[in-house]
């Protein structure tokens, strides 16, 4: 499909070409128009400045050659620049005004510019400036400049208001209506007014303005092309057909309509059809290389991305000058089905380092910071598996370090292996993030320009999270917030990325305000609960504790619906009695998540195992051998009934094994499974209520005061986990060793 602008391109093509008819002009500026209308631009440009040589007092010639640069933009603005552009026209359009300041046609063209620009004020002014040259007048006869003159100014002023498919209704339709009345002969004007009228969305005025210029001048291709374009832009493509049909049978030599139909097949899945016309478009445009430009422009909107590739390359192989192609190949390699964002990347750095900055687009650098993003998406797992490859390798240099000499040897090998790749994942990493600071940087480079782009705040944010920056995410979410509007969907995005970037009391003033808001709003209750979950994780404060309380209360009123939040209060609330020795209100939590709903197998899953973790517990703090086997019998029921839902169930079995083990040790009256040992900090203080657990399974103690903690462990146990709150989490490999003093670093 073709942008808006370049539907606004044909707009203006069709407004040259309507005074050919009218024979107001010499025959070297018919000549010149005509060119104009089959798309060659360069051609009409030379010709026009040659008219301009031998008449420069004639003001109309600076007109058309102002509209043929803008339409030589809108053809292609993909490749064109937008500045270059419109201050060429506007210089153009400037020597016309003072070549014929009466003229008002120049100021019209100055008003357009402006238009283009977002200039509205200038706009406004020439428009006023051009006006004032068309008297007032009673009898049209009299009328001054002539009615034809004037009716065409008219209806030039109201095209003026078109801009990236849009137009002020208000302003146009009055001033297109007048130039009918003074002119109904024209069929310009009556193509202007269906362009007005087809932008207002009154796609049966358009028609009728389309055929009453067809009906005017019925040798013209033009308002038959235009219909067609109606049905495409409706997505009716086979109606579109015959209108395009039409306008070739009337003039076969009229390019855009080839170009229209190749497009067209294209949508339709036609594709010989489509490079059939096509093909006849570059035979009548002389295959040129602006020609070809602009066809490949049509390939890339119609998305055959391959072939724009393959073009541009040969476009590039005959005129590397044209270095401006390269983002089409760039933009092709980032939209085809099988997307190569290297190559992608490649194209855009080329188009970065050969064209004048002044040639770069605000889209460059929106496709390139996509670019960038899509290219690096695996940047957070590759952090993630970094960091789990540092810990094999730290243990892997503890166990070479601590080995004798001998086994040194055997354990050289694979240590320098995992070093290699360490090394060489550590460098893929740096160069990855180097690369997304560049793709945010570009972003805020487009931002800069459109500031109040909510798309675009949009869309920068939405990578801020996914490349885990979160309070960047939150911020720039932030700035979209209407306080007007009560957008929970939106305050709670944003408090979502502060608790994940760990801002935890911007997060809480978020969830507060959907709170205040709206007091019963759920997600809001879940997640102030979780912030406040971080803000205590050894649950010393018990912080989140009223918080969870409150989400069942909230969620209660309709449990089953509300059961996953249900389940995660019970959990937390479980775990936090149990560690706080509350072992009754702690079963009591376990239990409610076993009866939360009949049908899952999850949720009874869940509560059992929490049980025969708090069972577990409780039989590690038991003094007499008797009380430990009353206990152990209570969470080997637990686990039976988990495998009794879910006989497969692996971390089940593991814990069974440990209980049943430990029931045997327990009737010997030995405890062979006991380690013990301290946990301190690199300065060799001890870290209190430090987490030392056996991987995989539910046995797991807590150090005290001193740092020290004994406890049983399952039989065959393989490695020890061992965290605390600031500081990183250490596994250890379990030897037969029952001493294991562990350091952990901040």
């Amino acid at each position: 499909m073709k942008s808006a602008l370049y539907k606004k391109g044909l707009i203006m093509v069709a407004a040259i070409t309507g005074l050919m008819s009218n024979n107001i002009f010499a025959q070297d500026i018919t000549s010149a128009l005509l060119l104009t209308k089959s798309e060659q631009y360069d051609k009409a440009e030379a010709m026009l400045n040659q008219l301009i040589q031998k008449e420069p007092g004639n003001s109309k010639y600076y007109f058309f050659l102002g509209e043929n640069i803008l339409l030589d933009y809108f053809s292609d603005t993909i490749s064109n620049s937008l500045t270059l552009a419109t201050k060429a026209a506007k210089d153009v359009f400037q020597k016309g005004v003072n070549a014929n300041a009466g003229d008002p046609l120049n100021y019209v063209g100055l008003a357009k510019v402006a238009n283009y620009l977002g200039d509205d004020k200038t706009a406004a002014e020439m428009r006023t400036k051009a006006k004032s040259f068309l008297l007032p007048y009673k009898n049209i006869k009299k009328i001054i400049p002539p009615a034809k003159d004037y009716a065409f100014a008219l209806a030039k002023i109201a095209e003026s208001y078109i801009n990236n498919g849009e137009v002020d209704t208000a302003s146009a339709l009055p001033l297109i209506r007048q130039a009918i009345n003074i002119d109904n002969k024209n069929k310009e004007i009556f193509l202007i007014a269906g362009d007005i009228y087809i932008l207002a969305n009154d796609g049966s005025n358009a028609i009728k303005n389309y055929n009453l210029a067809q009906y005017v001048d019925p040798k013209s291709p033009t308002a038959n092309m235009k219909i067609g374009n109606i049905y495409v832009r409706g997505k009716s493509l086979q109606p579109a057909i015959p209108y395009f049909e039409e306008a070739i049978a009337l003039d076969p030599n009229y390019a855009p309509a080839y170009r229209e139909l190749g497009q067209l097949y294209w949508m339709a899945n036609r594709l010989e059809q489509s490079k059939t016309n096509f093909k006849k478009y570059l035979e009548l445009t002389e295959g040129n290389i602006p020609a070809k430009t602009r066809y490949v422009n049509s390939l890339f909107y119609a998305g055959d991305y391959d072939e724009v590739i393959k073009n541009v390359e040969e476009i590039l192989a005959v005129d590397d000058s044209r270095a401006y192609m390269n983002r089409l190949a760039g933009y092709s390699y980032y939209e085809k089905k099988n997307a190569d964002y290297s190559k992608a990347l490649e194209y855009m750095d080329k188009l970065f380092e050969k064209v004048s900055a002044d040639r770069i687009l605000p889209k460059d650098h929106h496709y390139t910071a996509r670019i960038i993003m899509k290219k690096n998406l695996d940047l957070p797992k590759m952090v993630d598996e970094l960091g789990n490859l540092e810990q094999q390798l730290q243990r892997s240099k503890s166990r070479y370090n601590s080995a004798p000499a001998a086994e040194k040897t055997k354990l050289k090998p694979a240590l320098d292996e995992l070093t290699a790749k360490y090394d060489k994942l550590k460098a893929n990493v740096a160069a990855s993030e180097k690369e997304v600071e560049r793709g945010f940087q570009e972003y805020i480079k487009i931002i800069d320009l459109k500031p109040q782009d909510t798309g675009l705040n949009n869309e920068l944010a939405n990578n801020y999270y996914a490349f885990k920056r979160y309070d960047d995410a939150a911020k720039t979410w932030a700035k979209l917030i209407d306080p007007t509007k009560d957008d929970f969907g939106a305050y709670m995005k944003i408090g979502r990325a502060f608790n994940n970037g760990n801002n935890l009391k911007a997060a809480d003033s978020i969830f507060n305000i959907v709170i205040k808001k709206n007091p019963d709003y759920l997600d809001a209750y879940v997640w102030s609960a979780r912030t406040y979950s971080k803000m205590d994780p050894d649950y010393k404060m018990g912080l989140a504790k009223p918080k969870f309380e409150k989400v069942i209360d909230i969620a209660g009123k309709d449990s089953l619906n509300n059961s996953s939040e249900m389940m995660e209060a019970f959990g937390y609330l479980g775990w936090y009695h149990s560690e706080k020795g509350n072992y009754a209100s702690s079963k009591s939590y376990y239990n409610r998540m076993i009866n939360l709903d009949p049908k899952s197998k999850d949720s009874k899953i869940k509560g059992y195992n929490g049980l025969g973790s708090l069972e577990s517990k409780l039989a590690a703090e038991e003094k007499t051998l008797e009380g430990k086997l009353a206990i152990l019998a209570r969470a080997s029921s637990a686990y039976e009934s988990i495998l009794a839902i879910d006989p497969n169930n692996a971390s089940a079995k593991n814990n069974l094994r440990w209980v049943q083990e430990y029931v045997v040790s327990v009737k010997k009256g030995i405890n062979p499974n006991e380690i013990k040992g301290t946990v301190k900090d690199s300065a060799g203080q001890p870290i209190a209520f430090a987490s030392v657990k056996v991987k995989d399974t539910a046995a797991e103690a807590l150090t005290n005061a001193k740092g020290e903690y004994k406890f049983e462990i399952p039989q065959a146990s393989e490695t020890l986990v061992i965290s605390a709150k600031g500081y990183t989490t250490k596994e250890v490999p379990v030897t037969k060793s029952r001493v294991y003093p562990i350091i952990l670093e901040k």
